[in-house]
C-alpha cells in the first residue's frame, strides 16, 4: 500500500504516514456522485427565457379570423413571432440540486484521498506557516516539491498563510474542516498538516 511522505520544516522527506487500509477498499462510483452533486449546486441557473404570461403586449388580435386570405392569428406574442414568447425555453426556477447522502460523502472523501496517495501526490508536514506572508515563500514550497499545483490544508487557517497563498492561482488554502472530495481531486497534489489529517481520518 502507498504511503504518504512526511516532510520536516524544510519540506524534505523524513518518514512515512499510512492511511487505513479500508480506504483502498472505497468504490470510485462514491467520487462519481459526489463530483457530480458538488458541481450541480455551483449552476448559477441564471438562464431564463419569457413564455406566453411573461411578454407584455400582444392583447389585440392581429387581424379579423377570416376573409384575408392569410393564417389566423390571436396574438403577436405568441413564439412565432419576432418579440414574442420562447416555447419550452430554459427557466431560472429549476432544481438542480442532487442528494448525496453522508455516508457517500464520507466514502468519497476517502476514495479521492486513497488516490492521491497511491499517486505519490500527498504530502505530510508539521506546520505550514508563511510568517513573512510574501507570495515568493509560498512559490518556492511548491517549487521545491516539483508539483503543479495544490491543496492546501491546515488545521487551523492564520492570516499570513492566506495572505502568501492567495495571489498563486494553482493554489487553494483551506481548513481541516472544509475539506471535501472535490477539492481533493480537482488539485495534482495535496499538503497536509499532521494535525489537520488527523482529524480528517479520525472522522471517518
Amino acid at each position: 500500500m502507498s504511503k504518504i511522505a512526511v516532510l520536516n520544516d524544510k519540506f524534505e522527506k523524513t518518514s512515512e504516514l499510512e492511511l487505513p487500509a479500508s480506504y483502498a477498499e472505497v468504490n470510485s462510483h462514491n467520487l462519481y456522485l459526489y463530483v457530480k452533486s458538488y458541481l450541480a449546486s455551483m449552476r448559477a441557473n441564471s438562464a431564463h427565457t419569457k413564455g406566453r404570461s411573461d411578454v407584455s403586449g400582444g392583447g389585440k388580435k392581429p387581424w379579423r379570423q377570416k376573409g384575408r386570405g392569410g393564417a389566423r392569428a390571436g396574438s403577436t406574442r405568441t413564439n412565432v413571432w419576432v418579440g414574442g414568447a420562447v416555447a419550452f425555453g430554459p427557466k431560472n426556477n429549476r432544481n438542480y440540486n442532487q442528494k448525496v447522502n453522508k455516508k457517500q460523502k464520507r466514502l468519497a472523501l476517502e476514495f479521492a484521498l486513497n488516490e492521491k496517495v497511491a499517486n505519490g501526490k500527498f504530502y505530510a508536514v508539521d506546520s505550514i506557516a508563511i510568517e513573512s506572508g510574501k507570495t515568493k515563500d509560498a512559490a518556492a514550497i511548491i517549487k521545491k516539491l516539483g508539483i503543479r499545483d495544490a491543496l492546501i490544508i491546515k488545521n487551523e487557517l492564520d492570516a499570513k498563510t492566506l495572505l502568501a497563498f492567495r495571489n498563486l492561482a494553482n493554489c487553494y488554502v483551506v481548513d481541516a474542516s472544509e475539506v471535501n472530495a472535490y477539492l481533493v481531486s480537482v488539485y495534482s497534489a495535496v499538503i497536509a498538516e499532521k494535525s489537520a489529517l488527523q482529524s480528517i481520518v479520525k472522522e471517518g
